[in-house]
């Protein structure tokens, strides 16, 4: 199964379209993860529109439109891994033990709002994915965002795309 991570994507505000290789791997993925921040309701529209299946949350940019159709947390089991997506998850220090006591029963944790790609495993087997932001790099060299295929309870090929800068 083919997975897109991704958050952050802030249009209009910090882009006005996504990136022609982020559209690419919404249209490839058999899964779509968007931790959120999405500020428009238009992207989330076209998510919808082209995602095969879209595991979706809002973010603290997110408005009442965006809010009333997503959820703060969303879980999903996929390919016998447990899934869940959330926007921010607070400090960098003391992440994995803070998220692994607030998610005991997932394997995968994708989150945004920092705009800074992580990955990282907690000390009880939990992953956390952090596909940084395809719009906006914030302090980071590249935009990003995050592919990877789960299978057989696996997650497997994990790899950060980084993007062309905007021009």
């Amino acid at each position: 199964m083919r997975l897109l991570l991704t958050s952050d994507t802030h249009l209009p505000t910090r882009a006005r379209v996504l990136p022609d290789p982020l559209l690419r791997a919404l249209d490839e993925a058999d899964v779509v993860f968007h931790a959120g921040d999405w500020v428009d309701t238009a992207t989330l529209d076209l998510f919808e529109a082209r995602a095969r299946r879209l595991v979706a949350v809002h973010g603290n940019n997110d408005g009442p439109e965006l809010r009333a159709r997503l959820p703060e947390v969303a879980h999903v089991e996929l390919a016998g891994l447990r899934f869940a997506v959330v926007h921010e998850t607070g400090p960098a220090r003391g992440r994995e033990q803070r998220c692994s006591s607030g998610f005991p029963d997932t394997d995968v944790l994708v989150f945004g709002h920092s705009h800074i790609p992580w990955d990282s495993q907690a000390p009880g087997g939990l992953r956390l994915l952090n596909p940084g932001s395809p719009t906006d790099r914030r302090r980071q060299p590249f935009a990003t965002y995050l592919t990877a295929r789960a299978h057989d309870g696996h997650l497997t090929d994990v790899r950060l795309h980084r993007l062309p800068p905007r021009s």
